[in-house]
């Protein structure tokens, strides 16, 4: 057979197509920005940047620079390329990173069928899970986890490369991007997600929200109530958990975190504003709400004095919280009236003093003397405490099982300015002065310590749920108040207390663990429910009293507002 001839030789064709000849030709590059293919000085776009440049990088979608581990890293690239390495091809593809601004014409919702909605849970606090850092954080709207930054260079970035989860949102601004390519997503079928992530209703929802009783459903179908859903508790935080459900049904209070602009306040008004909003969202992914966020705000501002590892007394957090929270919404240490904590909660108590003399019986400590000096002081107060009488020590075989029970206008009797106290050498007595704030609240005082131990006191208080005339406790003042008129307040929130034991053989007030619940009312249905963690229960209106009550939030009925009360009830219809 006779061979057909070649129409090139072999040696053109290797030096024109062969990848030899290829690596061959890199010592012909010229110089490239007046710098040498030997990498004497490092390209410019592998100098660090400064700090203007990083962040101007970042807000363009190009780089992220998360700490000074990146700029080491650049440097050492820059410092020692590789010898393999074309440094044109090392520039071109560092400079070929760019950012696609829209999607491709008919892809708009590309990836977005990949969202997993039931994964998505924006309670806890926004750290990167990587860097811990709460800055610039995006959430993975595919798997739920939150990173840092959207840039070439970011977590986010390689989350998506690496695992093939597209869809991010910015947690501070709510936009939602498609990584890696880094454009906008503006489709509508987004908005529950980011209402999810920011719950805001409108001035006339919430003023419908004690009006009109709504139910809605979470994404598996459940039926809730906005308003009346379980909190976690996280460890041993029931006290926190009860304090805040109670607050959250102060309607002036609730409509002023709801609805005011608060992103210039402190990082504690924030969030607790924010808490307020998701247990009233009416769209809500789940039928319960994590107070994590807002518990490791309060940790580390009170020092972990409280935090979510340890019980803590549920009045002790109201007290530090409400006086936390006046100063951050800037109500001052001295002036009266200057936030919505004392405009709400704040009232006048005039308390009378005078020392017990060595004259006087040992019957008659208690009785105010006629030649004495009595000494008046005026304060101010946010909460009153009522104290319960001592309970029995023993009791007979016949009486053994029955619980001792007092009325709650008897233990208010310590505010009717007759009856006294012993408090060291000085005999007090306290009378409420008008104006009475818009809403009371009474701390029943069951736990005393001494050096050895921490008495309980089991004794239970009745009282009505409507119409407590608080006008006995009151000084008179006509220019507020007409004498004889009632003033009539009704009962909002109840926080119990129950003592379990932990072991079956344990005895009495041994190792006995504190469980803390809120009775809270439904203004729109009116009905009662009961509010353990994540329990939430309809409860007998007169059966409130049969639990051991802590703490008891009262409103002023509005029709029977003084004078003197004009100024906080305008505020809250401002509010609301």
């Amino acid at each position: 057979m006779v061979k057909r001839q070649a129409e090139e030789s072999l040696e053109n064709s290797v030096a024109q197509d062969s990848p030899v000849s290829k690596k061959a030709r890199i010592h012909d590059v010229p110089e490239i920005h007046g710098h040498t293919n030997g990498f004497s000085t490092p390209p410019k776009a592998l100098l660090p940047l400064s700090g203007e440049k990083w962040e101007e990088n970042e807000r363009n979608g190009n780089d992220i620079l998360v700490a000074a581990d990146l700029e080491e890293e650049e440097l050492e690239d820059a410092a020692s390329p590789a010898d393999d390495v074309d440094p044109l091809d090392e520039q071109s593809a560092y400079s070929a990173t760019s950012r696609q601004q829209a999607p491709t014409e008919g892809y708009s919702d590309l990836y977005l069928d990949t969202i997993n909605r039931s994964v998505l849970d924006f309670d806890f606090e926004k750290l990167c899970s990587v860097t811990l850092s709460n800055i610039n954080v995006y959430a993975c709207l595919v798997c739920g986890k939150y990173y840092q930054g959207r840039g070439p260079k970011s977590h986010a970035y390689f989350h998506a490369l690496e695992v093939g989860h597209h869809v991010y949102v910015n947690m501070q601004t709510k936009r939602v991007y498609v990584l890696p390519e880094g454009y906008e997503v503006k489709s509508k079928s987004l908005d529950d997600i980011k209402f999810v992530v920011d719950p805001k209703l409108s001035k006339e929802e919430v003023v419908q929200l004690d009006k009109r009783a709504k139910d809605a459903w979470d994404l598996s179908g459940k039926k809730y109530t906005p308003g009346f859903v379980g909190m976690n508790n996280i460890k041993e935080n029931d006290y926190f958990n009860v304090i805040i459900q109670a607050l959250s049904h102060i309607p002036p209070l609730r409509s002023f975190f709801m609805l005011e602009d608060l992103s210039n306040r402190s990082e504690l008004v924030q969030r607790f504003s924010v808490l307020v909003r998701k247990i009233w969202n009416t769209r809500a992914f789940k039928t319960h709400v994590s107070p994590h966020e807002l518990l490791q705000q309060i940790s580390r501002q009170s020092n972990k004095r409280f935090d979510l590892l340890q019980q803590s007394d549920p009045v002790e957090f109201l007290s530090w919280f409400l006086n936390n929270m006046h100063l951050a919404l800037g109500g001052s240490k001295t002036k009266p009236g200057t936030s919505i904590i004392q405009w709400v909660f704040q009232g006048k108590l005039k308390i009378e003093s005078q020392k017990i003399t060595a004259k006087a019986d040992a019957g008659d400590r208690l009785r105010f003397e006629e030649a004495a000096e009595v000494l008046v002081d005026t304060t101010r107060y946010l909460m009153l405490t009522l104290d319960l009488p001592a309970a029995p020590l023993f009791q007979d075989e016949l009486e053994k099982n029955i619980i001792p029970q007092i009325p709650l206008t008897s233990i208010l009797s310590k505010y009717d300015g007759l009856k006294s106290q012993e408090q060291m050498n000085t005999r007090k007595r306290y009378r409420l002065l008008h104006p009475l704030p818009p809403y009371l609240l009474f701390h029943i005082k069951r736990f005393s310590k001494n050096k050895f131990v921490t008495e309980h006191n089991p004794t239970i208080v009745t009282f009505p749920t409507r119409s407590l005339d608080m006008s006995p406790y009151v000084e008179p003042n006509p220019s507020i108040h007409s004498p004889g008129e009632p003033i009539w307040y009704d009962l909002v929130a109840n926080v119990t207390h129950e003592a379990v034991r932990t072991r079956d053989d344990s005895v009495e007030g041994e190792a006995e663990r504190k469980v803390w619940r809120v009775q809270v009312r439904d203004r729109a249905r009116d009905e009662w429910l009961e509010i353990q963690d994540l329990y939430v229960q309809k409860i007998v209106t007169e059966t409130l009293f049969t639990k051991e009550s802590y703490l008891m939030v009262w409103e002023r009925r509005k029709e029977g507002k003084g004078k003197g009360n004009q100024k906080i009830h305008s505020f809250a219809t401002e509010s609301t």
